[in-house]
C-alpha cells in the first residue's frame, strides 16, 4: 500500500487549495493509496521526523519507505504520477 502524508495547517492558504485534489485523488486511487493529514501545528514532533521545512509537503511512502516528496502546490498530475511510480 503506498502512503500519501499531508503535512498541512488550518492557515496555511496553499494548503486549503490542495485540499480538493487531495480529495479527487483519494477516491480515484481508492483501495491503492492512503491519506495520513497531520496538522503541523499539532503535531511538530511528526513534521521535525520527516524534515518539514514547509507547507503544505507531500510526503510518499512505499513499504514504510520514502519513495518521493513535493513541497508547495503542485498539479493532481504531478501528484499521481509521484503515487503510482
Amino acid at each position: 500500500m503506498v502512503k500519501l502524508i499531508d503535512f498541512w495547517a488550518p492557515w496555511c492558504g496553499p494548503c486549503k487549495v490542495m485540499n480538493p485534489i487531495l480529495d479527487e485523488l483519494e477516491k480515484e486511487l481508492s483501495g491503492k493509496i492512503e491519506i495520513e493529514k497531520i496538522n503541523v501545528d499539532e503535531n511538530q514532533a511528526r513534521a521535525s521526523e520527516f524534515g518539514v521545512m514547509g507547507i503544505p509537503t507531500y510526503v510518499v511512502l512505499k513499504d514504510g519507505k520514502e519513495v518521493g516528496r513535493k513541497v508547495g502546490v503542485t498539479s493532481k498530475d504531478d501528484l499521481k504520477k509521484l503515487l503510482t511510480a
